[in-house]
Parts: C-alpha cells; structure tokens; sequence
C-alpha cells in the first residue's frame, strides 16, 4: 500500500514538472496531472528497456520519466484539439 501512494507522489511531482515544460494550457486536476506522470514514467521505462537503456525491471530515472510524460501530454494536447 505505502509503495502505492509513493509511486503516484512520485507521478505528481514528475507530472507537474512536464506541465511546466510544456507550453501551453492543459486543464489537468491534480489526479491526472499525477496519472500523466506516472504514465510517463512506464512509457520511459519501457523505451528504456527496448532501446537496452534499463534491464527488464528497472525504473526509468527522473529526466527520462519526465521526457515520457511531456511526449504523452503533447499526444495528449494533440487529440484533444482534434476533438
């Protein structure tokens, strides 16, 4: 339970991060901010892993989970203003 709840705090700050990099208004509460950055980190993970960055297992480190979750938030940005 407590890895949980440090995994999505981890999110939040990555997340939070990657909005700020990224420009532009996202209205993003603070459950998804959190999701984004979470997300990203499993996205830099896995590139990691198939790129043989990261062994099967290992997490991705900060820049790279934050890199994940702003590529995700511009994807984001991209299909919501097709809609």
């Amino acid at each position: 339970m407590l890895s949980i709840l440090g995994t999505l705090i981890v999110g939040l700050v990555v997340g939070v991060i990657a909005r700020a990099l990224k420009p532009g208004d996202d209205k993003m509460g603070w459950i998804m901010t959190a999701l984004l950055g979470v997300a990203g980190s499993f996205l830099a993970s896995y590139v990691g892993v198939a790129m043989g960055w990261y062994t099967q297992g290992a997490p991705a480190g900060w820049i790279a989970s934050v890199i994940g979750a702003v590529v995700l938030l511009a994807i984001y940005s991209l299909v919501r203003s097709k809609t």
